[in-house]
């Protein structure tokens, strides 16, 4: 039986991917960096494509996505869209992220291309910031002080669940119909970081507001939560982006391929109330 590649598959997007496809009846091939310790698990190693030759024995579809920690994503990425290629898979779903077709010579807009000159059947998805994010990467400084601490100011972003992501991801890799289309991916609402700490407030009963920090203060404690100083200058980075109004802009690929709205954030605080109670 064919079976689907999921690079990330332990991850935010990538686990509920999995869930889904199998839920579907797909065979899902979960990529790992550590020895396997399942069936449907294979060992890649993405930063010397260690296991690579070998990853995508039996496969016809594969979904990437760019590492977390990583700023050469084209460096990564590009090995296993040329081996996809080689393989002859039927379809590559790519997930970058919002904004990254806006420089050519940006890394994961390389990966992109790469991707798109490859011949191969694909999509690329890229989604705004998560959802998840608030009970992830910016819990501690709601645990510790009540407060999401970010240097946003008053920008909006149409935040997006990660479920949604996973659901347009899985649509894609099942279905001929959007074949070599890119989607921009947002949730259906632009929200302030005060409006957001507001639902999340209602969500969970603890008080939660926002604090605008100084870019400086942010790339700290990014270094002191143990990123690599590139990394986080990255980051920085796409935040200054999302403070210039760059993550306001709101779309209805969403439904246009999965045929259900995407969750609101209240629908979002809700299902995740428990990570801020």
């Amino acid at each position: 039986m064919p079976r689907i590649f999921v690079l990330g598959a332990s991850g935010t997007v990538g686990s509920e991917l999995s869930r889904l496809l199998a839920a579907q009846g797909e065979t899902v091939v979960k990529a790992t960096s550590r020895a396997p310790t399942a069936p449907d698990q294979v060992q890649l190693d993405l930063l010397n494509h260690g296991g690579l030759s070998t990853a995508f024995n039996g496969v016809d579809r594969a979904f990437f996505l760019a590492p977390p920690g990583h700023t050469n994503q084209d460096v990564l990425l590009a090995p296993l869209v040329d081996e996809a290629k080689a393989r002859g898979l039927k379809k590559v779903v790519l997930m970058s992220a919002m904004g990254a077709n806006a420089d050519d010579n940006a890394p994961l807009r390389k990966a992109e291309r790469r991707l798109e000159a490859s011949g191969l059947a694909y999509n690329i998805i890229r989604p705004n910031w998560f959802m998840q994010n608030f009970n992830t990467f910016w819990l501690q400084g709601i645990r510790s002080a009540g407060q999401i601490f970010l240097p946003v100011g008053a920008a909006k972003g149409s935040f997006i669940d990660a479920r949604d992501i996973a659901a347009v991801a899985a649509r894609l890799l099942t279905s001929d119909t959007f074949a070599n289309r890119d989607f921009d991916l947002t949730g259906p609402l632009a929200l302030d970081h005060n409006e957001v700490a507001a639902i999340l407030t209602q969500a969970s009963g603890k008080p939660i507001g926002f604090t605008d920090i100084p870019p400086e203060a942010m790339l700290t404690a990014l270094k002191e939560a143990g990123l690599p100083q590139d990394y986080a200058e990255f980051l920085l980075v796409i935040l200054g982006y999302f403070k210039a109004g760059y993550a306001e802009r709101t779309t209805d690929h969403v439904r246009e391929i999965t045929g259900q709205a995407p969750r609101t954030l209240a629908q979002y605080a809700k299902d995740y109330k428990a990570s801020w109670a």
